[in-house]
């Protein structure tokens, strides 16, 4: 058994969390009281009344306690194969989705640690044409191939620092550290949106992020026209010029320098727990290193 079974073996002994099963049925009762309170209301009401009375209270209500159980389902699927495994027994409607950690591992390497988180995408759902396949496979590739290519920029960075007269002492002074990871950005009934990532803690110009997002409703990964609508450009654009303007912290480049002149339809985004699109930029894309990754929220 290699080195990635056992971390997956691993992560499938996981129990189902003791308190799980109370929350859901408590979700579920609370759905249960919505509709009953409903259908009171509309035996009790009279026939003029009774439509205004129903649009006013059954959508909020059955909303609402569709909105927990679907935040419950998705807290389990990420925290619990065994949950997930039995999902998959029960037919859906929509997506229900969750990442997990497939492979873990850090290694010591001369004088380097190379720290690799492998996630993988998995989805319950009737019609996905592929899409957690095709994510993975995208996803695993990246994750080896930067720790790979990184370790050997390392190693001919290490072989030009030492011809130009450094020491082994100075060289260890650096720390080398390689870095492959995931970050969930949000999950919430309407999205699952998580980040891939690779840094090096010596050449912060060779990072690279991959950005997911995943419409659960439809099972498919959305754009940020999607999000925004068929003038997503415009108004990002206006939403990013105005909080330039608006942060003094930044000394944003001009676009003859090379900064900011509009969106296009692969600019990177994730969604934020408040289903607004965060569109993000890369270090030295449109400001100094000194500015990290600017980040602006689009509200919808």
């Amino acid at each position: 058994m290699n080195q990635m079974e056992k971390a997956k073996k691993s992560y499938d002994s996981i129990p189902v969390p003791a308190e799980l099963y109370d929350r859901v049925q408590m979700a579920i009762a609370q759905a249960d009281t919505g509709k009953t309170g409903a259908r009171e209301i509309h035996q009790d009401s009279s026939p003029e009344r009774q439509k205004p009375v129903r649009r006013k209270r059954w959508p909020a209500a059955v909303s609402a306690a569709a909105a927990a159980v679907m935040a419950v389902f998705i807290t389990a699927l990420n925290t619990s194969t065994v949950f997930a495994q039995e999902m998959e027994k029960i037919p859906v409607l929509g997506a229900i989705a969750h990442v997990f950690t497939f492979s873990s591992y850090v290694e010591e390497k001369e004088d380097m640690t190379i720290a690799v988180n492998i996630p993988s995408l998995e989805m319950i759902s009737q019609d996905t044409e592929g899409l957690a396949d095709s994510v993975n496979e995208t996803i695993h590739t990246f994750c080896e191939q930067y720790a790979q290519e990184a370790v050997k920029r390392a190693e001919e960075y290490k072989e030009a620092f030492m011809a130009t007269g450094g020491t082994q002492e100075e060289w260890e002074a650096h720390n080398i550290q390689i870095n492959v990871g995931y970050e969930i950005k949000s999950q919430t009934p309407e999205y699952l949106s998580f980040i891939v990532t690779g840094t090096e803690n010596w050449a912060s110009a060779y990072a690279q992020t991959l950005y997911y997002t995943i419409d659960l409703g439809s099972g498919k990964l959305v754009s940020l026209q999607e999000v925004l609508g068929p003038d997503y450009r415009s108004i990002a654009d206006e939403s990013i010029r105005a909080q330039m303007k608006a942060r003094t912290d930044v000394e944003f480049f001009t676009p003859e320098e090379g900064g900011f002149t509009g969106i296009d339809e692969n600019t990177r985004f994730y969604m934020n727990a408040d289903g607004n699109p965060v569109i993000v930029f890369e270090k030295y894309e449109i400001a100094p290193g000194s500015a990290g990754q600017p980040e602006f929220v689009i509200d919808r």
